[in-house]
């Protein structure tokens, strides 16, 4: 899920504000709603394809508020307590169920420590599409980012029928913890929010148990997510793309990750070595100067331009004018190239920072440095794009420098 700042910092040294990316991890989803439980089943891969996610699009026939609420799942069992943390590595999709001998074979993988299976889907939440996962809350919170995952009552809430929201979400659409959201799946539901938690995985926006997903037309089991050493993760990817079926997909999750204590981040692209030469002074000009002259556009939580912009569409939009293909997550594009210490940033590097109380590990906003220890941000609701001196305090991640190849396998799904 994503995140949000959820306080103001004193403005000359202000730590930029939250992204707002309804989007699955780097899923490109062209939604069609149409009559019906399941509309708009895309692959996201280029020509190709066959590696990029699949993914779901659920969507009610006319978008009408229901006449009645509809039937909720019947309330669960206690949620487990929270087992041993895992991280969530590597995330397989199809738009239709994947078998019980597809997981089995992926679980007997040599270097894969756990899998899981659950549902993957967009989904209209209060009218707007929201990527949205549905779990079995006993086992899947083990995935979560810490804050999240430790709260039973989040969990409990998600296992009686409820939806918890990120953080941003929750705050940047003022909604209200103990009152209902209008859901949209196979028929128009009304879920009670049971809480803001962000889950960590780039994109996802809200969490309902299994069953739940299930009745709002989500396809059973249609994902699984999949935790591994770091090192193995790329070869996984590989051989995972052998096993699954047809228009599924697998994707990895590794992003940047920080050091506590140390002057610099650690990449983890899993194209690492792979990458090319980096942006060229024309490429990195043209970025720059389309960034800059977007300064005083209005930020909107969502929006990827040319007349309003969120972080990430800041950055995806200004790349684009050069011809660098940038994925939409702020968390993917913490992928797109290798990382550099502050004492090397050079202008066109990108900025990353945690502000998520609830996810304190997850890249949560992105800025452009400029040079000379000044970055562009588009910061937060009810604010402007600015150009702001760079921050690097306790809520910095790290700084990537970006490769356009490796940027375009990363939006395409590939990495």
């Amino acid at each position: 899920m994503h995140t949000d700042a959820g306080r103001r910092p004193r403005r000359s040294r202000r730590p930029p504000g939250p992204p707002r990316h309804r989007r699955l991890v780097s899923w490109a989803i062209r939604a069609v709603a149409t009559t019906g439980a399941i509309a708009g089943i895309v692959l996201a891969g280029g020509a190709g394809g066959g590696s990029a996610h699949a993914a779901v699009t659920v969507a009610d026939g006319n978008g009408a508020a229901p006449q009645s609420q509809a039937p909720q799942p019947a309330p669960s069992a206690a949620v487990a307590p929270l087992g041993q943390r895992r991280q969530a590595d590597l995330l397989v999709v199809a738009p239709f169920s994947l078998s019980a001998k597809v997981l089995a074979a992926i679980r007997h993988l040599a270097g894969v420590t756990n899998a899981e299976p659950l549902e993957a889907a967009k989904i209209k939440i209060n009218g707007s599409f929201t990527a949205v996962l549905g779990v079995n809350p006993s086992t899947f919170r083990d995935y979560a980012s810490g804050p999240t995952a430790a709260s039973n009552r989040l969990w409990q809430g998600v296992a009686n029928g409820g939806v918890a929201v990120s953080y941003t979400m929750g705050k940047l659409d003022k909604l209200s913890v103990g009152g209902k959201v209008l859901v949209s799946g196979r028929q128009p539901e009304r879920l009670g929010l049971v809480a803001f938690g962000t889950v960590g995985i780039g994109g996802v926006d809200a969490v309902v148990s299994d069953a739940t997903a299930r009745s709002l037309g989500v396809p059973a089991a249609n994902a699984i997510v999949v935790s591994a050493p770091p090192a193995r993760v790329a070869a996984l990817s590989g051989q995972i793309k052998k096993l699954i079926p047809a228009r599924a997909g697998v994707e990895a999750l590794v992003t940047l990750v920080y050091r506590a204590g140390k002057p610099t981040a650690i990449g983890t692209s899993v194209l690492g070595a792979a990458a090319g030469m980096g942006m060229t002074s024309a490429e990195l000009t043209a970025a720059l100067q389309a960034a800059e002259s977007r300064s005083g556009l209005p930020y909107v939580w969502g929006a990827a331009g040319p007349n309003s912009f969120d972080c990430s569409g800041l950055v995806q939009w200004s790349f684009a004018q050069a011809g660098v293909t940038m994925p939409r997550v702020a968390a993917d594009q913490a992928r797109t190239g290798p990382a550099v210490p502050v004492s090397q940033l050079q202008p066109g590097d990108l900025l990353f920072y945690h502000t998520d109380p609830t996810a304190p590990g997850y890249i949560s906003h992105v800025a452009i440095y400029l040079g000379n220890g000044w970055m562009i941000q588009a910061p937060e609701p009810g604010e402007n794009v600015e150009i702001v001196p760079a921050g690097f305090g306790s809520e910095f991640a790290g700084a990537v420098r970006v490769d356009p190849s490796t940027a375009a396998a990363v939006a395409a799904g590939l990495a």
